[in-house]
């Protein structure tokens, strides 16, 4: 056994090397405290999910924000993230005043806190989960939704640089491939950890890696941090915490997380009494792609969609306001299963997908992760996408490209294996919409959101084409995208104090252990509640793994 008895050599032993850990391990070591930061990956895949990420961020009456002309403030943030989380539970007090806490937080601490590590923006606020409902409902009432400049990269390797850093005074040690299983407690206190240690690996960032096992260890430490992430790359946990709610859980999904987002931590550490919340609240996507060009296993990415592409069923039924692309995520998916079918379809044209299709990935923008602003300013010129958008157009097995609709629709068709698709039935439902352009005024839910998202400065510029008729000869070719089921974020976890310090199952706070990110549900054990306002995931991870590093660093 390969050990570490002197129980004061850490003072902290974080567990994941994700961004939520990154920023516990700042946060302690600025302190001047020792961290020992453990993770079952190889080194070069410091920064976790994160870093292949999109990189945005949920802000609150920013400086970009007030640039664009939107005018926000925390009282119309708390109103929608109240609106969207729905707490219903007693298990959500928690959870609630982290949600309060970080709006706060979003609105006058936030920016000035990751500047100091060198994060910037890009200067055009997105606009995510718009809603549909009522001001009450769920839905972000403006852009909130802050792009990092360097996308996911640019977000987690400031803190990993501050991680080398500390390194180099000696305050933090890194042990890669080491998996922990099992907390080793006394009572109600934590003492340190166990795990195993992995076989050394080379493969790439994000790759998977092997589980054999070469040995073992057990190290001591005051305070433990949990910051080993969620559950989406186990589809098996995944279907087990599937929420009733939503039915049966699908049988086709893809993947949108590595495959060492387990979930095997938070397993070990309920074993150990530790008190998991709301482990039936997720966040997955519906608008996934089977990746041509795959990292880890059964890869899918997402669309971030315009607000212009028509949104089908199986059977070709025009998805119900406010079932429309980028608005409500959670409604759609539950709209979709209600189908019968696992999936769905996007019919657009070229002029829409050029404007209006981003997709989700660090690696799949290029220009902003690279911070290439010449590549970047390649986006508003020339009929075609982005180059992965246009590369998944070629290459996609989900993507279809026709001139003529009837020709389109065979094709879907043939894609399924099924012919469920009806020629005349879309032709109509096309024609009927591409009918309500002809005024500047509409009873179509889709054309009036599509002219109040060009209201917005942002939109107009970058992610919503001018209203136009779908079969315009002009605007082609015809384009159909299947959509699959993509697993992302598991919204519940660890039950947190506001110091992020953990509850064991019996209420109690269980001295030294603390948690954060993922694990912890971004904080409090769920602080979305049902749903996301989207931007928030990374913004929990900083937030949370700050409130644990803090009260470490101010532990004595």
């Amino acid at each position: 056994m390969n050990s570490v008895p002197r129980s004061n050599q850490y003072d902290a032993i974080v567990v994941g090397a994700g961004l939520a850990g990154l920023v516990a391990a700042y946060e302690i070591t600025k302190a001047g405290k020792k961290v020992l930061l453990l993770d079952q990956e190889p080194e070069q895949n410091i920064g976790g999910q994160a870093f292949w990420s999109l990189g945005g961020l949920f802000l609150v009456n920013s400086p970009e924000q007030r640039r664009m002309g939107i005018k926000d403030s925390y009282e119309l943030a708390l109103q929608d993230w109240m609106g969207t989380a729905g707490f219903d539970r007693k298990e959500d007090h928690w959870p609630k005043q982290w949600a309060e806490a970080y709006v706060k937080w979003a609105t006058h601490e936030m920016r000035d806190y990751i500047r100091q590590v060198g994060i910037r923006f890009f200067p055009v606020v997105g606009w995510a989960e718009r809603g549909g409902y009522d001001a009450q409902g769920p839905g972000n009432s403006v852009p909130r939704f802050h792009v990092v400049w360097g996308t996911g990269p640019g977000t987690v390797m400031p803190y990993a640089q501050k991680a080398y850093e500390a390194k180099k005074k000696g305050l933090l040690e890194m042990k890669f491939r080491h998996r922990v299983t099992d907390l080793m407690l006394n009572g109600n206190k934590v003492l340190g950890v166990k795990g195993e240690i992995l076989e050394p690996s080379d493969k790439l960032r994000g790759q998977e890696t092997s589980r054999k096992v070469v040995g073992d260890f057990e190290i001591e430490g005051p305070n433990i941090v949990i910051s080993s992430g969620g559950i989406g790359g186990n589809f098996e946990l995944v279907r087990k915490n599937w929420p009733k709610r939503l039915g049966k859980p699908p049988k086709k999904m893809v993947c949108g997380v590595p495959a060492h987002v387990d979930g095997l931590m938070l397993q070990s550490v309920e074993k150990a009494g530790v008190n998991i919340i709301n482990p039936d609240r997720m966040w997955h996507y519906t608008e996934g792609l089977e990746n041509w060009d795959p990292i880890w296993p059964n890869h899918g990415i997402r669309i971030l969609p315009g607000p212009s592409p028509i949104w089908l069923d199986a059977e070709g039924n025009r998805f119900p306001a406010p079932y429309l692309p980028g608005f409500d995520t959670l409604g759609t998916l539950e709209y979709i299963l209600k189908t019968g079918y696992e999936y769905s379809w996007f019919i657009l044209n070229q002029k829409i997908i050029k404007k209006e299709f981003a997709l989700s990935g660090s690696e799949q923008n290029p220009d902003l992760t690279g911070r290439n602003i010449k590549l970047l300013l390649q986006r508003p010129f020339g009929n075609n996408a982005t180059g992965p958008v246009e590369a998944f157009k070629k290459h996609g097995v989900d993507f279809i490209v026709e001139k003529d609709l009837q020709v389109l629709v065979r094709r879907m068709n043939k894609l399924v294996k099924k012919d469920l698709l009806d020629y005349e039935k879309i032709k109509g439902v096309i024609e009927a919409r591409d009918r309500e352009i002809d005024n500047k005024f509409s009873k179509d839910a889709q054309i009036m959101a599509i002219r109040n998202a060009r209201k917005y400065l942002g939109d107009r510029l970058i992610r919503s084409a001018k209203v136009h008729k779908i079969l315009d000869p002009n605007a082609g070719p015809l384009i159909a995208v299947r959509l699959n089921l993509l697993t992302r974020k598991t919204l519940g976890g660890i039950e947190t104090n506001l110091d992020s310090q953990a509850f064991n199952k019996k209420g109690e706070l269980v001295e030294g252990l603390y948690a954060a990110g993922e694990a912890a549900g971004f904080g409090g054990g769920g602080y979305h509640g049902y749903r996301s306002l989207e931007g928030t995931f990374l913004g929990g991870c900083i937030f949370s793994g700050m409130k644990a590093g803090k009260s470490i660093a101010g532990n004595n």
